[in-house]
């Protein structure tokens, strides 16, 4: 596949109007914390045998930290990175250069003008609210025969954690803007997601639960631009950083992080199937 495909999506958004209910994140602090991430990736990475001549979707790129171990198994490849985040995809785009295509996505409402030999995703799929439209998507988007190998966070992610996180916002002064509020989190179970990707049109489904638990180096900064995201956004400017300190502090030192994570490995059928969606349907 010739990368100037590809071009015609450089510098627009996809489905503008979610893309931007989606919050941005602090791309470059991400960058900077997201070791935990990067380590998650490259055993993810492991399981997706690749030759070296392939175009790749990453989906959900982020700073671009884990898209760059990507191209380096792709010496003659490509890869074409999305994500929802603005400040993301413009961190990304400076960090990949001209062997990745970067563009700004929400990846329920992806479309490709050429269907992908694989794709890879890491630490993304549950900040997606419908996974089954998420995998009809990756399903459209997969050449026949084409894998998808993904991690995310899965049943029981960072369940601690959020206990705490929802117990500092029924104080006050936070209880008025955060008091209730469950989060837009979709950790799923591996059986759910079995069922989804068969639904979709997937075959050689495999997903499994690991638990992985992390010390972040910068505790709070970690807390703040991965974990509390969402929440801070919620919060008027002058309570963000108490908020994030009254949460740290009630965690405990050191900061121990429960993610579990949900591993997935499914594949495009070599032939359609009667039924499936059409690569670009």
């Amino acid at each position: 596949m010739s990368p100037s495909a590809w071009e015609p999506l450089l510098g627009t958004s996809q489905s503008p109007g979610r893309a931007a209910a989606a919050r941005d994140w602090d791309a470059v602090t991400y960058d900077r914390v997201s070791d935990p991430q990067v380590a998650w990736a490259g055993r993810v990475l492991d399981r997706l045998a690749l030759v070296g001549d392939e175009t790749v979707l990453d989906a959900g790129c982020g700073s671009g930290r884990v898209t760059r171990m990507l191209l380096e198994r792709l010496p003659r490849g490509h890869v074409v990175a999305v994500d929802a985040a603005p400040s993301m995809v413009e961190q990304a785009r400076a960090a990949l250069g001209e062997r990745a295509t970067v563009f700004q996505c929400d990846l329920q409402e992806l479309r490709v003008p050429e269907p992908v030999d694989a794709v890879f995703s890491n630490a993304v799929f549950h900040w997606v609210p419908d996974h089954d439209r998420l995998f009809q998507r990756l399903f459209a988007t997969l050449k026949p025969g084409g894998h998808l190998v993904a991690q995310c966070g899965g049943a029981g992610n960072v369940e601690r954690f959020h206990v705490v996180a929802r117990e500092v916002a029924l104080d006050e002064p936070y209880a008025e803007h955060l008091g209730g509020w469950q989060g837009p989190w979709n950790f799923a179970t591996a059986e759910a997601t079995h069922q989804r990707l068969l639904t979709a049109g997937f075959t050689d489904v495999s997903t499994w639960l690991e638990p992985s638990p992390i010390h972040p180096p910068e505790p709070l900064e970690y807390l703040r631009t991965v974990c509390l995201g969402h929440h801070l956004a919620a919060l008027p400017e002058p309570l963000r950083q108490p908020y994030a300190e009254a949460v740290a502090k009630r965690c405990g030192t050191p900061l121990e992080l429960d993610y579990v994570r949900l591993n997935i490995t499914a594949r495009r059928p070599p032939s359609p199937s009667p039924g499936a969606p059409l690569p670009f349907g």
